[in-house]
């Protein structure tokens, strides 16, 4: 039987230039079951922050050489402070430096003499409102990934795919560099999901899915399943050279998975025919050109007899058919 570890209590930051306080601090809050970690000052107070990432800070505002106001600004050019409320204490309750307080990025604070019931409330309610932040923000990204993703094949969806062709379009055409499509179909996959059922057609797409996925190998391409048993690759700075060596490749990848296809007229395993289309974009023009282009591509591969790929050229001949061959 599998137990579950408890949370780890939670990490308080104190920071303050006065020993006596920070024990006092440290007592009162390891006594509601915190960890605690001590800074004496802002700029050790920024190294232990970036070392132990804490889940708030409690902050001094007036400090020798770097004062709470300057630290808590600094802290909020950290990337890892993102959720980490900073608890500002102070002797100074005029409206000035309260004001000062929440534009240096400070959530609450509580003023010295420290009403110690007051403390242990606000702490517990902003590390309670941080964490429930992080949840909602991982919601949040779990939900738009889910929207994102193709649920049988895990790769980008169609919706997904057109957002990233119209983004990466724009910016090749910004730049005045080339955007490589290859656009892929299963040959002849009508029939093989007559031959061996539907069930073993959703696994042969999700195999082929994942042999694409593990060919595309630069985080800025994108692998997307286009509709039914057509695949996408977005190919960002890439030339026609490079994205037709990489459809071979991935023609050849899908063929040594060996898919065993009876009824293909092209051959006894599963292959893909693809088609290619490269552009360098024009201000203001439309991302759908290239998907013409490479849709073209894809049609003639098929008419030519499948189980190959084509280049779209629109400057000599309008394809250029090249079989797969081993990388």
């Amino acid at each position: 039987m599998t137990t579950i570890s408890p949370e780890e209590p939670s990490l308080v930051l104190i920071v303050d230039d006065e020993p006596f306080i920070r024990m006092q601090l440290r007592l009162s809050l390891q006594c509601e079951g915190y960890r605690t970690v001590e800074a004496q000052d802002g700029r050790e107070a920024l190294t232990i922050f970036q070392q132990r990432r804490p889940d708030i800070v409690l902050l001094d505002a007036i400090m020798p050489d770097m004062d709470g106001f300057d630290c808590c600004t600094q802290l909020q050019c950290l990337d890892s402070s993102k959720y980490t409320p900073i608890l500002m204490i102070t002797g100074l309750e005029d409206q000035e430096s309260v004001d000062r307080a929440f534009e240096v990025g400070a959530i609450d604070y509580v003023t010295k003499p420290i009403h110690w019931p007051v403390l242990r409330q606000r702490v517990k309610r902003l590390i309670q409102q941080s964490q429930l932040q992080r949840q909602l923000e991982a919601a949040n990204q779990e939900l738009q990934r889910l929207v994102t993703i193709d649920e049988l094949t895990q790769v980008a969806n169609r919706r997904r795919f057109e957002e990233y062709c119209a983004q990466e379009w724009q910016r090749m055409a910004r730049e005045q560099l080339p955007l490589s499509l290859i656009l892929c179909d299963v040959d002849f996959f009508k029939s093989y999901n007559d031959t061996y059922g539907h069930q073993a057609g959703d696994r042969c797409l999700q195999a082929i899915a994942k042999a694409i996925k593990n060919t595309v190998k630069r985080p800025a391409d994108l692998v997307a399943r286009y509709g039914g048993e057509e695949f996408a690759v977005i190919l960002p700075q890439t030339d026609a050279e490079g994205a037709l060596v990489l459809a071979q490749t991935i023609c050849y990848a899908v063929s040594t998975l060996a898919i065993p296809h009876n009824n293909s007229q092209v051959s006894s395993y599963v292959s893909i025919s693809a088609g290619i289309a490269t552009e360098i974009p024009h201000p203001n023009s439309d991302f759908q050109a290239i998907i013409a282009a490479a849709d073209r591509a894809l049609y003639q591969a098929k008419t030519e007899g499948r189980d190959r790929v084509q280049l779209y050229n629109k400057q000599s001949s309008p394809t250029i058919t090249v079989y797969p061959f081993p990388p």
